[in-house]
Formats: structure tokens, sequence, C-alpha cells
């Protein structure tokens, strides 16, 4: 049995995040704004930002064994197959070297078609990482982008001190589930940390599953952040949440832009559409989860007879989206656009498939992340003018 060393749990150790709240059980990472929090009343978007994507301890030691006590909330959805538990990631000096997953914890049933959510209390849980390398080394640990994960206490049988940052650019992203990183296996695997790691930069996640709808204070919350970089990439979910028509998307975007800039002004900022979704394509929302056959998957429940009249679809919100940044750009340089096709279009999805028909799998989300970091970074608006 190790000498454990109890190391306190704070900011300096935790990165990804916007807040941390003290609960009688630990700290609740939090990827919106106190002042958001506050003025939500979506029980959705309330359980996507504390579920912690991209959020991570990071720190440097000696160690050769980690325990970090937890109290995770596991979901599970009425009518659907039970959900694999989330998954944590162990980086050691950048490489993933471990993986593995809390047991117990809270419970959150959710009934789509009651439309009730119910929590049923659980244990805390000891996730551990032993046999590492002797010697200096820069330890993280990715905590599961799909389940909020409150943390508790961390133990180790050397000292730690917070790891340096390196100097590299922070970049903000906001998005939705697949920003947040539906359908990929584990939080180092969702597109924007592949994307983060290949272009060397950290990352703040904030993509919200199902909840990427042009709330202002989603903007604010941006707003008030550090940022070297950022983008927003919209669309998907203000068809499947069928939230607004033609004639607000527009207003809407701009303001959600406005508000970003007024903490940012110079900021590059880059506005990115919605990958290629068949079912949303020409179809407006509603979408709805379908259990057939034992399998999650989605379908869209809209006329687009109804597309004429402002009923929005993925290619009506890929028009706008590229008309309001070349309406901004002559007056705002740093803003740009960049196609969500050009990430994922129809010919990737004849190869890669979307499994539910909504959410791409770990394949596709490595090649998003490929194809961002080509078209962001390099001699894109990401990269570093010399």
């Amino acid at each position: 049995m190790p000498d454990w060393i109890s190391t306190p749990l704070g900011p300096e150790l935790v990165r990804g995040t916007v807040e941390l709240e003290r609960t009688p059980y630990g700290l609740l990472p939090h990827r919106l704004a106190a002042s958001g929090r506050r003025q939500n009343t979506d029980g959705q978007l309330a359980m996507a930002e504390a579920q912690p994507s991209g959020v991570r301890l990071a720190f440097r030691t000696t160690a050769t064994a980690i325990e970090l006590d937890v109290l995770p909330t596991k979901m599970a959805y009425v009518g659907a197959p039970p959900r694999p538990d989330g998954v944590y990631d162990l980086l050691v000096d950048g490489e993933l070297t471990a993986q593995t997953v809390a047991t117990g914890g809270n419970l959150l049933t959710i009934d789509f078609t009651a439309g009730t959510r119910e929590t049923t209390p659980g244990p805390a849980a000891t996730i551990e990482f032993c046999g590492l390398r002797p010697g200096d080394k820069d330890v993280e640990i990715w905590l599961p982008h799909n389940e909020i994960t409150q943390l508790v206490a961390l133990r180790t049988d050397a000292p730690v001190q917070p790891a340096p940052d390196g100097g590299r650019r922070t970049w903000l992203h906001h998005g939705s589930s697949i920003s947040h990183g539906s359908n990929a296996d584990s939080p180092t695997r969702t597109w924007p940390a592949v994307a983060a790691r290949l272009a060397g930069v950290e990352l703040v996640n904030l993509g919200y599953g199902g909840s990427a709808v042009l709330d202002p204070f989603t903007a604010r919350t941006i707003r008030d952040l550090p940022a070297d970089l950022i983008s927003v990439k919209l669309g998907i979910n203000i068809v499947n949440t069928d939230l607004m028509r033609l004639r607000a998307l527009g207003p809407a975007g701009h303001n959600f832009l406005d508000l970003i800039r007024d903490g940012h002004p110079a900021t590059p900022l880059l506005v990115i559409s919605s990958i290629y979704c068949p079912i949303h394509e020409h179809t407006p929302g509603p979408g709805a989860p379908d259990f057939a056959d034992g399998q999650v998957r989605f379908r869209a429940t809209g006329d687009p007879a109804e597309v004429p009249a402002g009923r929005l679809t993925l290619t009506v919100i890929r028009e706008e989206l590229a008309r309001i940044t070349t309406a901004r750009a002559a007056d705002d340089p740093n803003l740009h656009h960049l196609d969500g096709l050009a990430l994922y279009g129809e010919a990737d999805h004849a190869e890669l498939p979307l499994p539910d028909r909504l959410h791409p799998d770990t394949a596709t989300h490595q090649r998003i992340a490929e194809r961002f970091v080509h078209h962001a970074f390099g001699d894109g608006p990401f990269g570093v003018r010399r």
C-alpha cells in the first residue's frame, strides 16, 4: 500500500472548465457561467453543461500511483438500451497511457415520452492508475465527456504541482452534441480534443449536447472567458429543437456574435455550419428519438413543404450563416466562415455513416478533427501570423 499524499483539488489543477462549484461532496465542474445557469430553465442544457467534456486534471509529478475519488451521475433513457459507463483517459506526457471507468454514483433517468427526469442517489467511487513510469512527468486525467462528475479527492504516492501550460494558445469552441463528443469512445477522442492535440492548443470545450441554440447567456459566457481563438459551430440543434424560423435566425445570429465581440473585438472568430446529416438536410425539425429494434436512432418529424414559409433545415441555415458572416466581414476582418460540409459531407457519409443518423462515431470524430485542423490552422484563420 503506497504512502498516499492527499492534494486539495482546485482551479490550479483543473483545466477546461468555466467554473468549479463546491458541493457537499467536492467540486462540480461547470462549462456555463453561473449567471447563465441562473437564467437557464432547460433541463437538457443543465445536464449538458455539467458534463465535463474537455475538462481534465493536469499536474506534474513523480508519482507512480494515483487515486481519484469521484461522484458520477450516470444517465438512463426509458425504452433505450443501457448506456456504457463514462471513460477516464490518463495521458502521460501527452500520450494516452490508461483508461478506466467509475462504478456506482447517481443515476439520472430520463423519460422522453413523459417529459420527466428523476435522480436516484448513489455512492462515490475511486478510480486508480498504477504502475506509471518513475520520474518527472506531466499527467492529465480527462474526465468522461458524457457523465456529470464531481471531484471528491486526489491521492498520489508523490507530491504534485500544477502542470505548466507551455505558453500554448487557448482555443474556445462552442457547438452541439457533436462538439460535446456524442458517440466518441472516450474524452480524448472527441473531435475538439483531437483537433486541440493536433494543433498544439489548450482546449476549452463549450459543446453542449442538444443546446447550441444561440442562447445569449452562452454568448456572454464566451465573451467573459479568456481566449486566443474562438469557434462556434451552429445549426443542427436549431433545427432538431424546431426552435425558431428564418425571420428570427438572422437577428439571433447577429446578436450572438455581437455579444462575443463585446469581449473579444479582434480575436479570430470562426463560424462553422453543420456537418452533413441526411435526416435534416431538407426536412425541418423537431427531431425525435426512435428506439426501434433496441437501437437508439433519430428521425426528423417536420414537413419539407413548410420550408418556404420559414421552417429551418440544415441547408437553409448554412446559407444564412454564410450570409451573416459575409455581411459582417467588411467591418470585422477577423471573422471567418467554414462550411461544415468541408468537415463531413455527403461522400463522407457514404463511407462513414452516422450510426444513429445524427452523431458521428469515433473514426468520424477523428476525420472531422483532421479536416478542421487543415482548414482552421496552418494557413487558415487560426494559423500563427508572422
